[in-house]
């Protein structure tokens, strides 16, 4: 697939009227069955795509809620395999699913075989955040012959050239980190958001998804009409960890997508 011709997850995350929302689970978190049935959920309510974790020891850009949820998993036997499997099993209620993993389980695993693999799970996309986009080749490569995007991510501290640059090597859509720093639900997004998603969105014709820190309805509102889409993980997953249904808050958010 080339980067011009607009795959699956490039038009299901693609804005109308509403917002997409783009809502994040960890693999085997708080258990494999769990993550399965909170992810066929979120596909029933009308998501736009599906984010799927793969656990791992050592994460660059999660915060303490995502890290202890995959330690979890991991502790319960989650792999980069058990993950396919979790995405597989979403990916079959419709809903586009996309993998983000750290790089060093993809090369583990193999690129191409990795590869391979995804599409056999119907996953639509993959995002690698401790890749560098101008680096990616030896995943990225693999990934696009067999049919799979290949996601990455831009951030304030970006300039105009490397989100560019960034947005020439993405597929899928460009991820917009609103936050210098780690995920986690936040109080408030930043002052200069909408300058960076301007920005973003100058830099590429693809959809632009917004992520870190969004959780609550009221910052859905500033990315109307900005961005394509927002993913919300910390939040979905805290909740998951004191018991509740993140569905819920899915619904929710979604109302305020519309």
């Amino acid at each position: 697939m080339s980067v011009t011709e607009r795959s699956r997850l490039e038009l299901a995350v693609r804005a109308d009227d509403d917002l997409k929302l783009i809502p994040y689970l960890m693999a085997g978190y708080p258990s494999r069955a769990a993550s399965i049935a909170h992810g066929r959920a979120y596909a029933g309510a009308g998501v736009g795509a599906i984010e799927v974790g793969v656990p791992h020891s050592d994460p660059l850009a999660d915060g303490p809620v995502i890290q202890r949820a995959g330690q979890v998993a991991l502790e319960g036997g989650m792999t980069v395999a058990g993950a396919l499997e979790v995405a597989s099993a979403i990916a079959d209620a419709g809903t586009p699913v996309v993998l983000m993993t750290c790089v060093n389980p993809v090369l583990a695993y193999g690129p191409d075989r990795f590869a391979t693999d995804c599409a056999g799970a119907g996953v639509a996309g993959v995002i690698v955040p401790d890749l560098p986009a101008e680096e990616a080749d030896p995943v990225a490569v693999p990934l696009r012959a067999a049919g799979v995007d290949t996601v990455f991510l831009v951030a304030p501290t970006s300039p105009d050239s490397r989100m560019h640059s960034i947005a020439d090597r993405s597929s899928g859509f460009v991820y917009c980190v609103t936050v210098a720093g780690v995920t986690g639900a936040r109080s408030d997004l930043p002052p200069r958001l909408e300058e960076l998603l301007a920005r973003a969105r100058q830099a590429t014709d693809l959809p632009v998804a917004a992520g870190f820190g969004i959780s609550q309805p009221e910052h859905l509102g500033r990315l109307r009409g900005r961005a394509d889409a927002a993913v919300v993980g910390s939040a979905l997953v805290a909740m998951a960890d004191r018991g509740q249904d993140p569905v819920a808050l899915v619904e929710e958010l979604l109302r305020a997508c519309r």
